[in-house]
């Protein structure tokens, strides 16, 4: 071949297979939704013949024994996954809002989400990040265990008042109240240098805490302003939401003059840096510590899109924190935008 046609043809190549991928995945996507409504009717059929009934646990360890019979090396219908899918179907059969819902992802996330989860506002957040994220099995566990939910429904942000109404959801729901760094390795005392050279040596997981919906632009990015160098600690591109994030890395305990410092930050991005396209740029002031009530005076006269956030080197949080989560109501506002 030519360098001409084989440039042409490498161009073809990549097209095709990333259209066989994509109906592969559809096609995936396609089954799972099949076995998903399966189990359903399955669910529903159980449960309304024990409706009335004496049938007990024989009853479905028998009907279990004849489905294999039937159909022979079939897998799902063991009589423990019986059990789960009629409490499958008891979970989600009264609730309008879920019941499409888990037919979007994977049994085996349904399950983990329907028996971790405690109500149905934290199963919608967990089964719409799930799909909209593409989580595997690991990495739900490790948000449901890192206690994401709790830690994005407790953030801190002036976003009701700086961002459009359209992505306003969407970018409260993209920052957390705390990130955990356990996997940084870093001692309780370390400098800033230090926590954002082991950030940049560990790009891939510090990306997947943040929210597995960013992209790294780089580091000590830089602001040439009237002959003067300004430098932003991480720059990130938030994918869905489209948008420039500038984050700050400090590590002591939050004052109220990192705000003016990236509002400098953000008014620079949008004039130089933006493109026409994109949405108003972010800043994240990431924390060793924070007071709530600092932060909240702190963001409430800022003109500019700012979250605050800790972030811990260990694992924890809080078991009353739960006390402080919003309302279902206000909770469920904010998830009808997680399509």
């Amino acid at each position: 071949m030519t360098e001409l046609i084989q440039k042409d043809y490498t161009i073809l190549l990549k097209d095709i297979k990333q259209r066989i991928l994509s109906a592969q995945y559809e096609a995936l996507k396609a089954v799972n939704k099949e076995l998903i409504s399966l189990y359903w009717d399955i669910g529903q059929m159980i449960l309304e013949r024990q409706e009335g009934k004496t049938w007990g646990k024989s009853v479905v360890e028998q009907l279990a024994k004849d489905i294999q019979t039937e159909f022979p090396g079939i897998s799902g219908f063991s009589a423990s996954n019986l059990w789960r899918i009629k409490t499958f179907y008891q979970s989600y059969s009264n609730n309008s809002k879920l019941a499409p819902l888990v037919r979007e992802i994977g049994w085996s996330h349904n399950i983990l989400i329907m028996g971790r989860c405690k109500d149905d506002t934290e199963r919608e957040y967990y089964i719409r990040m799930t799909r909209k994220l593409d989580w595997t099995k690991n990495v739900l566990i490790h948000q449901i265990e890192n206690q994401t939910y709790e830690k994005t429904l407790l953030n801190q942000t002036n976003f009701e008042q700086t961002l459009p109404a359209e992505i306003r959801n969407q970018a409260k729901l993209a920052v957390r109240d705390e990130y955990t760094f356990d996997f940084l390795e870093l001692g309780d005392k370390h400098s800033e240098r230090q926590l954002e050279q082991a950030a940049l040596q560990k790009i891939e997981p510090f990306l997947h805490e943040m929210g597995r919906i960013f992209s790294f632009i780089g580091n000590q990015y830089r602001l040439n302003i009237n002959n003067k160098e300004y430098f932003i600690d991480l720059l990130l591109f938030h994918r869905h939401l489209k948008c420039l994030v500038a984050l700050e890395l400090k590590i002591g305990e939050f004052i109220p003059e990192y705000v003016s410092k990236m509002q400098f930050y953000l008014a620079a991005l949008d004039d130089k840096v933006k493109m026409e396209d994109e949405n108003p740029s972010i800043g994240i002031i990431l924390c060793k510590s924070k007071d709530k009530t600092i932060v909240e005076y702190a963001l409430k006269e800022s003109n500019k899109p700012i979250g605050v956030a800790a972030y811990q080197v260990v694992l924890t949080l809080p078991k009353e924190l739960k006390d402080q989560l919003p309302a279902p109501e206000q909770i469920a506002l904010l998830l009808d935008d997680v399509k």
